[in-house]
């Protein structure tokens, strides 16, 4: 028994073997494998004695991955982007959107995103591609705004073939079945009802502004779906849509992380000389309109006092955005513009966070640091092809909408004031960190590729866009604000709007040295 307890007390005392353990108070023995035991007195700053020199990568220039361009016979874009890893994103982005629908019922391009990716002459149903795309651990979306249409595929690399096969089936060769079209009315009719129903106003918001500042023309058109046209739309309607407007030369196939030879190869294969399921008629009927910004007001009234409820419910507010014409994001004056807003910022009262989150922004600064009635002063940059947006979304409690507007006003009119050089190159800093910070994600670096190559037929590396911001002065933010300044307003409003002020006040004001808004007398209360 003695020694049954002995031998247990050496384990727990963790001697090494029976026959040689260490003494309780001796020297400790370094081990040969030990972290750090065998050389005790290097510091980790410090190369170790024997150790061969690493090498390490090198990149000659600026950048080694440029985005390579190739054009095909038929007109199509062939971009990619090389980027380390195993898997890649390839997509199909589409010069088409909501603002082509002019001529056509309103809602196309709404039906089109919700349509993506069903049965195809090859494949029979939505289930079938996904279990496709799983093989090679893939994921699929499509996603449609004002001008661009995209569909977008993330899989294993060494499944390119299948992935370009499959988006091209998916974008040229889609059965569109009643019952496909049905199904989608149903889930259209119940992204309406979830936009006028959610806490979030925002989504709502941007559709007014667009359709005050473009009155019935271009990006003004409406994105989603209007109610009144879910049931006409069918088969006939869509393939009048894409006929014109689902043609190669409208067409870039991009690529990140995949060769770019490779992704040529594979675009001629299946995007080449195919019959796409409207039929073979060239486009007779393309919308070349250019926007023209209007200004203007929409309004709309709402009960707004039990949009959420709950243990603690969202209090009644009502809902302010006011915007000006900025440009397009081909124009020189966009990086200033994006440095302006970057350096208005804002957003909600309780917003968490710290320097680098925009806390030092104008909006917060300025605005709701001070007036603590205030729940939300945010800016926001629209851009597109042939004109910009910069507006300013403000929320509040409906009895203080007046002096919300005036707050609003007047920071629209120091934009054109003095330029601090800290805040400045603050705003600056944030907007590089912010552009490099997303063109980490693969995603993001594929839709930047395609949106530029579609638009340009080329691509602004980021080296040069941050060489760009940093070469914003004082004076441009100035200028491009001046400019602005020089506009029609366009305004949004949604929630109970009886304290709201006329367009033509605010218009006044934001003409004025101050912002104020004319002061308005009333000879009964």
């Amino acid at each position: 028994m003695a020694a049954v307890v002995l031998a247990a007390t050496r384990l727990l005392r963790g001697s090494g073997s029976w026959g040689c353990s260490r003494l309780r108070f001796g020297p400790p023995a370094y081990r040969r494998f030990s972290s750090g035991g065998a050389y005790p007195n290097i510091p980790l700053s410090s190369p170790l004695p024997g150790v061969p020199k690493p090498v390490f990568a090198t990149v000659d220039g600026q950048e080694k991955f440029e985005t390579k361009v190739t054009t095909l016979d038929n007109g199509l874009r062939v971009a990619s982007q090389n980027k380390f890893g195993q898997f890649c994103t390839v997509g199909i982005l589409i010069n088409s959107g909501s603002r082509y629908e002019a001529k056509y019922l309103s809602g196309i391009a709404h039906f089109l995103e919700k349509l993506a990716f069903s049965s195809t002459a090859r494949f029979d149903s939505k289930d079938e591609i996904l279990l496709t795309l799983e093989k090679h651990g893939g994921i699929c979306d499509c996603q449609t705004s004002r001008d661009t249409t995209m569909y977008a595929v993330s899989a294993d690399s060494k499944g390119l073939d299948t992935v370009v096969g499959l988006l091209a089936d998916v974008v040229l060769q889609p059965r569109l079945t009643d019952e496909e079209v049905e199904m989608t009315r149903m889930t259209v009719q119940f992204e309406l009802e979830d936009l006028n129903l959610r806490p979030d106003p925002e989504p709502l918001l941007t559709e007014m502004i667009h359709e005050a500042a473009y009155r019935e023309n271009t990006v003004g058109l409406h994105r989603f779906c209007p109610t009144e046209n879910i049931a006409k739309i069918n088969r006939e309607v869509l393939h009048s849509y894409l006929r014109n407007y689902y043609t190669p030369d409208r067409m870039v196939l991009a690529g990140v992380g995949v060769e770019h030879e490779h992704l040529v190869d594979c675009a001629r294969k299946y995007l080449l000389g195919i019959q796409p399921a409207w039929g073979s008629a060239e486009a007779v009927d393309i919308d070349r309109s250019v926007a023209q910004y209007t200004g203007g007001i929409a309004k709309r009234e709402r009960d707004m006092s039990n949009v959420s409820l709950g243990p603690t419910p969202i209090p009644e507010l009502t809902h302010i955005m006011v915007g000006l014409e900025s440009c397009s994001f081909l124009e020189e004056d966009f990086i200033p513009f994006a440095v302006l807003n970057m350096m208005m910022g804002g957003g909600g009262s309780f917003s968490a966070g710290g320097p680098g989150k925009g806390m030092f922004s104008r909006l917060y600064l300025n605005v709701l640091n001070r007036h603590h009635w205030m729940y939300n002063a945010t800016s926001y940059h629209h851009s597109y092809e042939d004109t910009g947006l910069l507006c300013i979304h403000a929320s509040a409690d409906p009895r203080q909408v007046r002096e919300m507007v005036e707050i609003i006003t007047k920071e629209f009119i120091l934009m054109s004031g003095t330029v601090d050089a800290v805040e400045l190159e603050r705003a600056k800093t944030q907007l590089t960190s912010m552009l490099m910070m997303n063109l980490e994600s693969r995603p993001v670096i594929f839709e930047d590729v395609g949106r530029q190559v579609l638009a340009t037929r080329s691509r602004k590396l980021p080296h040069e866009l941050c060489t760009l911001i940093r070469n914003v002065k004082p004076e441009d933010v100035k200028r491009v604000a001046s400019k602005m300044l020089r506009g029609k307003p366009a305004v949004a409003a949604l929630g109970d709007l009886t304290d709201l002020p006329t367009y033509e006040h605010i218009q006044t004001a934001l003409s004025s040295k101050d912002g104020r808004l004319p002061r308005t007398y009333r000879l009964f209360r």
